[in-house]
């Protein structure tokens, strides 16, 4: 397979065939990543449309210092942040943002949404990063302009958090999962009987 800096440069060459293979390996995984921090497909699918037009336009400038990976994610980053500027600026004044809808989401997707809004914004990011976007150390340290250490600590102190923001939901949740037992099946298992 070639890599994706090869197909980068036979695209700043005119290939349009490489450019569509770049398409492809990176459409899913950017819409991904633009769906998860505006919980709304069509703005994530026009983002994501916005992030390979910036590339098409700024191809003849492409110098292969990054990643192509790198340099896809750091358009889209770049992307997102004037999005949520815009949402700001158009929000009615003395009133925040809206905030994307959880509207059909699970218990789970939405104490784990819940518990990735109570990080501090940048552990966040490199949580997400990690995670969802499967980037290298190096990659979000690359992206985000900080030291690989930096990423490293964050990303621990990040994974720390959610587990304390999680776990009181989790223990919530067993709970009511218990109540569900009848209760002949509880007192089974706690006399020791075999179920």
């Amino acid at each position: 397979m070639i890599s994706d800096e090869a197909l980068m440069l036979e695209f700043q060459g005119g290939s349009r065939e490489a450019f569509e293979q770049i398409f492809e390996r990176y459409r899913g995984s950017l819409y991904g990543y633009f769906r998860r921090r505006l919980n709304g497909d069509q703005r994530a699918e026009d983002l994501t449309q916005e992030t390979f037009l910036a590339v098409i336009c700024a191809v003849a400038h492409y110098q292969a210092r990054a990643l192509v990976r790198t340099y896809l994610y750091g358009i889209a980053m770049n992307l997102l942040a004037a999005e949520r500027r815009k949402r700001f600026r158009d929000s009615p004044p003395g009133q925040p943002a809206p905030e994307p809808t959880t509207n059909n989401a699970p218990d789970a997707a939405m104490w784990v949404r819940q518990a990735l809004e109570k990080l501090d914004e940048s552990e966040r990011e490199i949580l997400m990063l990690r995670e969802y976007e499967q980037l290298s150390y190096v990659e979000i340290a690359d992206l985000m302009k900080l030291p690989v250490n930096t990423v490293r600590s964050r990303l621990f102190r990040a994974r720390m958090a959610m587990k304390g923001f999680l776990e009181p939901q989790r223990k919530l949740h067993d709970a009511v999962a218990a109540s569900d037992v009848p209760e002949k099946l509880r007192l089974a298992r706690t006399e020791g009987e075999a179920i």
